[in-house]
């Protein structure tokens, strides 16, 4: 199940959304005092947890053709909506102190950061990372 939530660019996809996070959280703590860098820190979770559904939605389906790669790829996307769109409702209606503008700056910032694994990706294109080799 890990093969792809193990993979070169997953692991820098989320290295990149952590720590933006981290300074978006930094940032709207010293804005905003702790709600802020709470509110900080929520907004960037809910894109990485989403990340790590697609991961696993990817991991747990055998794709033998392309038309079950497709099937494979829409569900992980789903799920990975679905992540979104129920974090994003219980975070603001569960967090009564939620500074929305940092919120939603770490929300953006790591949605955005998504692309860095096709940036990890292309810089070695080449050469298999170590879930191809086998």
């Amino acid at each position: 199940m890990t093969t792809y939530l193990m993979s070169a660019p997953v692991r820098a996809m989320l290295r990149w959304q952590a720590g933006a996070t981290l300074g978006v959280a930094l940032a709207a703590g010293l804005w905003a005092g702790v709600d802020g860098a709470i509110s900080a820190v929520l907004g960037g979770l809910i894109t990485v947890i989403a990340g790590v559904a697609f991961a696993v939605v990817v991991s747990l389906k055998d794709s033998p053709s392309a038309e079950a790669t497709l099937v494979t790829m829409f569900l992980a996307e789903g799920a990975k909506i679905a992540a979104i769109l129920l974090l994003l409702w219980w975070v603001i209606t569960a967090y009564k102190e939620l500074v929305a503008a940092a919120f939603f700056a770490a929300f953006v910032i790591t949605v955005l950061l998504n692309r860095v694994a096709f940036w990890a990706r292309g810089a070695h294109a080449d050469e298999p990372d170590e879930t191809e080799r086998k």
